[in-house]
């Protein structure tokens, strides 16, 4: 099962594919991780996005692909993967695809998690970030055990600075302006199935294994 989550940042998709990923015995991919375990090993890709970054500019399209061209070389992904928050525009779609059909691969279901802008912004603007792992929590979805600490590795939290109503509220419109080809891509290959992501964390969870298991 080759998996996509895509969604408006907020609407879950870190959270369900980590779930995922061990309710379906898969590798959870993200290219932010790819992208900081590139950089933390010195590779050469990691160093030309060290380089790139360091200079307060985005790693293009290419070098993006590269790294996950990189990553599906590994063994691991044989039986499948959840790819999280990739691709986030048509070009990007389409290199995912060339990609994996060079490797006899191809998506099999790609999952919209649709969510409302309030429910995203009452997400966002609650969010807590660990310092050391990354690990997201929320002040009252889900706070940590100890106000201020990371459950994981008890790194101190803080909230990013972008998360806040009108720059969150910006991020969006930017998003459903990207989302659109990249939606009517999927839908013409009937690959694309949306749920609705306002839900319970555990109902939405259940949905995508349901929908995972009628594809063939």
């Amino acid at each position: 099962m080759y998996l996509v989550l895509l969604g408006p940042p907020g609407a879950g998709k870190g959270t369900q594919a980590k779930r995922l990923a061990e309710k379906l015995s898969l590798p959870h991919i993200s290219t932010g991780d790819i992208l900081r375990q590139q950089v933390k090993d010195g590779t050469d890709l990691g160093r030309q996005a060290k380089e790139i970054m360091e200079k307060g500019l985005l790693v293009p399209d290419e070098l993006v692909a590269q790294m996950l061209d990189d990553r599906f070389n590994n063994p691991d992904i044989k039986k499948g993967f959840i790819l999280d928050g990739y691709p986030r525009t048509l070009p990007q779609a389409c290199s995912l695809d060339e990609i994996l059909k060079a490797k006899g691969l191809a998506v099999d279901l790609v999952v919209y998690l649709d969510s409302s802008d309030e429910v995203i912004i009452k997400r966002l603007t609650g969010r807590q970030v660990c310092s050391k792992c990354g690990a997201n929590f929320h002040v009252t979805n889900m706070p940590p055990k100890v106000k201020g600490v990371c459950d994981s590795c008890q790194g101190s939290l803080y909230q990013r600075s972008d998360d806040n109503e009108t720059t969150v509220r910006k991020r969006l419109e930017v998003y459903k302006q990207q989302v659109a080809s990249l939606i009517a891509y999927y839908k013409k290959v009937s690959k694309l199935q949306s749920l609705n992501a306002d839900l319970g964390a555990e109902v939405v969870l259940e949905q995508i294994i349901d929908l995972s298991a009628q594809v063939k």
